[in-house]
């Protein structure tokens, strides 16, 4: 009897004009019935050969094999059992080219996604006015094609459902089997076409399981995937919004401390910042302080010498006898603190990275953030 569990998918030092100053502190052989990975080499206009590559895996199912009826009781069950097994072959065979059909659309809408990027990101490298409307509409554009890409995961969600059922058909087949062996009154073809099938039921079994893996993988890949862009694109706002180019979302950069094995990091509550050295210091002595660019390079540079770095957000108040002044001053400062945590936000960096607190300080004349790293 063949016994098979499927898991559920997962149904994914510089200033600023005054105002922003930083310091830098594994394939068996393939056995019948399995998919096979085949190399095409394509040939390029000039009779030249490209890069050979390997072509997608395929899980399409072999007929199931004939014989001859023999008019016993349980000759008639192998042609019921042959009937069935060749719907179920028919099936895996249809999800199979529905899985290929899923991933062309994702590599369309993947291929239209970035060439969308890839023309706003020139565009800003070059310079541009603020909130360029027509960086705006392609920013659109790409929203439109990732949520296409999101909508080829539900695609992807509900085959695996599908294939769920196949697993359970494959395991009733593999127990009628199996029944059908013991019933008496067979003959020794019967017995042999029995054997035959018990064969094929496995082979299916084999396909459906590594269907059902490869679906799983592609869902797994994608969800990440869908989910890093949607985080690159709450920068990318940005930087349409100042015109600007800021980089990659630093997304990136804090994912590399769980790819080296390092502590992911939790700012957890706020620490003294007493005698330490501000990362950051983001000076609010105008109305409009363009501090994101700034920002982003320090915090930037910060994560790639330590991806596993937490931070301090400290609101800065000028001290002052005012009982009234002082109030108005540090709720500025905070609201001064909370933007440049959405800054940070929207540039990628998890809010749990990050501890808020706020504090008056007699040095200081104007409203001030300062971020530090530990």
């Amino acid at each position: 009897m063949v016994l098979r569990t499927f898991h559920s998918v997962l149904l994914a030092g510089v200033v600023l004009v005054s105002g922003c100053t930083f310091v830098e502190d594994w394939l068996p052989l393939p056995v019948e019935g399995s998919p096979v990975v085949t190399a095409t080499t394509a040939t390029t206009a000039n009779g030249n050969d490209a890069v050979t590559q390997p072509a997608s895996a395929t899980f399409a199912s072999p007929d199931a094999a004939s014989g001859q009826p023999t008019g016993t009781f349980v000759g008639k069950k192998v042609v019921e059992l042959r009937g069935e097994l060749d719907a179920l072959q028919g099936t895996i065979n249809r999800h199979d080219g529905l899985l290929r059909q899923a991933r062309d659309k994702i590599i369309t809408d993947s291929q239209r996604y970035h060439n969308a990027l890839a023309a706003i990101n020139a565009r800003l490298q070059v310079g541009t006015t603020p909130g360029n409307p027509v960086l705006v509409q392609q920013f659109n554009n790409a929203q439109v094609d990732l949520d296409q890409i999101e909508d080829g995961i539900s695609d992807l969600n509900r085959l695996a459902q599908g294939v769920t059922g196949e697993s359970t058909m494959s395991a009733f087949l593999a127990e009628s089997v199996v029944a059908a062996l013991s019933v008496s009154g067979a003959v020794d073809e019967d017995h042999r076409q029995l054997a035959i099938l018990q064969d094929e039921i496995n082979r299916a079994v084999v396909l459906i399981e590594r269907l059902f893996k490869e679906i799983a993988e592609e869902v797994r890949r994608q969800t990440a995937y869908v989910a890093t862009e949607r985080r690159n694109l709450n920068l990318l706002a940005n930087s349409i919004k100042s015109g600007e180019l800021h980089g990659g979302s630093l997304v990136n950069r804090v994912m590399a401390s769980a790819a080296t094995g390092r502590n992911a990091g939790v700012a957890g509550s706020a620490v003294d910042t007493a005698g330490r050295r501000p990362l950051v210091v983001i000076r609010f002595d105008r109305t409009r302080v363009p501090y994101e660019q700034a920002l982003f390079n320090a915090v930037s540079r910060a994560l790639e010498r330590r991806p596993e770095a937490v931070f301090d957000l400290v609101a800065v108040a000028p001290a002052t006898a005012d009982e009234a002044q002082a109030s108005i001053n540090a709720s500025k400062s905070r609201r001064n603190a909370e933007n440049v945590m959405r800054s940070l936000v929207d540039m990628g960096l998890p809010p749990s990275r990050v501890a808020m607190s706020s504090k008056t300080a007699d040095d200081t004349q104007v409203n001030e953030v300062h971020l530090y790293i530990r």
